[in-house]
């Protein structure tokens, strides 16, 4: 061997273990090294060109496939040279191509043997961090490339401890009635809303917080407090796209937040987990309320809820929730002309007030047995009313928005009346007003199919969430029911804006050819205000409470009330 040959084997040497020594380091800063030091060793080799390519399975390989890196290029016309290809135990196989300037004399034996080790190591390498990387994506993201829990579990216990949340707040959301999204568009445009929801999350947030998915569409999100407003925005509502078109969806939240204070102590998941769900929970429960921050309420309703839901299956079979019934009158000729079924659960001799039930039961797909519950027992008292000859009046039951998502809601429906054998015109369906496009398609396509086999509708508390226009134009409607809270009073500073507000709401129903009922009526001055209008139907206490059947059933007899004048 030469002086020059020396010089060269002792120079690769050296260089081949500083590649080694960073290759094996470990950290993340040290690719910027490794290239010089291959740049460095092809020189010595007379390369100019390293190319490796990487596939995950044969059959990408058989397609000419795979994701292909760059060693090194010096930007000369080459040829190729050698080609090494290895079988690895994380993708199929991965090979590397080295290539040189074709004016060049070929390779030496020695110049082949040392190309030859050094693309080895390139592979081995590549292999290496390949298999950190999808170990990584295994272990902390899902199919769809989400965040997963596991992932979540990481970060929350990366910062456990005082303080460590400073400056934070937490949410847990959910994408409010997604499954309707899912039969409007289309599980494939379906799947690619969610994935763009979550990416508009992600850019919010990424700066100091994370998004994470903890399986169909509920996600926990981490942030800074200056982004919150922005955040809690975004989720309240936005346009999310999809299709090659740029469709665009409506998607709205429910939102659970827990603004972490500082110095805040937390020592396992559970501290943090347990707050924003159970606020997450209550933003679910059907009330106005899609946002709900924690505070210390939250644990003692979450505890209430946790007892009403526990109770309920028990409370079904025993049939504790009983029917009352309270009277609609017609202010003008005082004849009782309807009734609305309201639920009162009895349990050991006491009675439990809706509001400390209904929420809880909201909550879970509870409500929705209970409604069904509850027009069943109505069914069956007007069956009974006609078997002993009275003359029934036509009865609303109201049905949580929750049944939206029920896509055989009028199929059920019809069954509990047909089988319990009574007229449909007896029974009138109550329905909460709507707010995204989606929920609103949905409800358009129930009350239509209502109207089809003579079931009459009605829109319910009109006037108190997000009415509007199109929610008595665009939806076929027997009946419009007026929230008390959108009733005029005298004393109110807004009195003029809710008289001319209430007035053309009445007079573009009546247009309409709806039937309007004003409830909570219970003063005289309600009265005179009904009048005023042309408002002719009225449920309050003015005329009577909530009966219990007996109570109701000589209403029912009597048929009649005395309007004050």
């Amino acid at each position: 061997m030469t002086g020059t040959d020396h010089e060269r084997e002792s120079r690769f040497s050296e260089l081949f273990e500083q590649l080694v020594t960073a290759m094996t380091s470990g950290r993340s800063d040290v690719v910027p090294e490794i290239e010089r030091l291959l740049i460095e060793i092809s020189l010595l080799l007379r390369l100019s060109k390293g190319v490796t390519r990487v596939y995950r399975n044969p059959q990408e390989e058989e397609k000419g496939g795979g994701e292909t890196l760059s060693c090194f290029d010096m930007g000369e016309e080459c040829v190729e040279v050698m080609r090494i290809r290895v079988v690895t135990s994380v993708m199929n196989s991965a090979e590397m191509t080295v290539y040189m300037s074709p004016d060049a004399e070929p390779l030496t034996e020695w110049e082949k043997a040392r190309a030859e080790l050094v693309m080895r190591t390139v592979l081995s390498y590549i292999s290496r961090n390949r298999l950190r990387d999808i170990v990584e994506e295994l272990a902390f993201y899902d199919d769809d490339g989400f965040r997963n829990l596991r992932s979540l579990q990481v970060y929350i216990y990366r910062r456990m401890g005082t303080g460590k949340l400073d400056g934070m707040a937490v949410l847990h959301y959910n994408l409010r009635h997604f499954s309707l999204v899912n039969k409007e568009i289309g599980k494939k445009y379906a799947d690619e809303v969610i994935k763009n929801h979550y990416l508009g999350v992600d850019e919010i947030v990424n700066a100091k917080g994370r998004v994470f998915r903890l399986g169909g569409d509920n996600f926990v999100a981490f942030c800074a407090h200056e982004d919150l407003d922005r955040l809690l925005a975004y989720l309240t509502e936005t346009q999310t796209h999809f299709g090659t078109n740029n469709e665009s969806v409506r998607i709205g939240c429910s939102v659970g937040v827990f603004k972490v204070p500082d110095g805040f102590t937390f020592n396992d998941q559970g501290d943090i987990m347990e707050r924003i769900i159970s606020c997450s929970h209550v933003a679910q429960s059907g009330g106005q309320e899609r946002i709900v921050f924690y505070n210390d309420s939250i644990v003692i309703r979450r505890e209430k809820s946790m007892r009403v839901q526990q109770l309920f299956p028990e409370a079904i079979r025993n049939e504790e929730f009983r029917v009352f019934y309270q009277p609609k009158v017609n202010i003008e000729t005082g004849e009782l002309c309807g009734a609305e079924a309201l639920c009162r659960w009895f349990r050991k001799n006491k009675v439990i007030p809706p509001g400390d039930f209904i929420p809880m039961l909201e909550e879970t797909n509870d409500i929705c047995r209970l409604d069904f519950y509850m027009l069943e027992h109505v069914c069956r008292d007007i069956k009974r009313w006609i078997e002993e000859g009275r003359d029934p009046v036509r009865v609303s039951v109201n049905l949580s928005r929750k049944h939206m998502m029920n896509t055989d809601l009028l199929g059920t429906i019809t069954g509990i009346i047909d089988r319990c054998g009574i007229d449909h015109r007896y029974i009138e369906i109550e329905l909460t007003e709507t707010t995204t496009d989606v929920e609103f398609n949905d409800l358009k396509r129930v009350v239509s199919g209502l109207q089809q086999v003579d079931i009459s509708t009605s829109v319910d508390d009109f006037g108190i969430g997000y009415s509007s226009l199109n929610l008595i134009s665009a939806i076929p409607w027997n009946v419009l029911k007026v929230d008390r809270s959108f009733l005029p009073i005298r004393d109110d500073p807004q009195y003029r804006m809710r008289s001319v507000m209430f007035r053309h709401v009445i007079g573009m129903a009546q247009e309409l050819g709806l039937e309007c009922i004003a409830e909570g009526v219970e003063t005289q001055e309600h009265l005179n205000i009904l009048r005023e209008n042309c408002c002719n139907i009225a449920q309050g206490f003015l005329f009577d409470r909530p009966l219990p059947v007996d109570e109701f059933e000589k209403r029912l007899d009597s048929r009649s009330y005395t309007v004050p004048e």
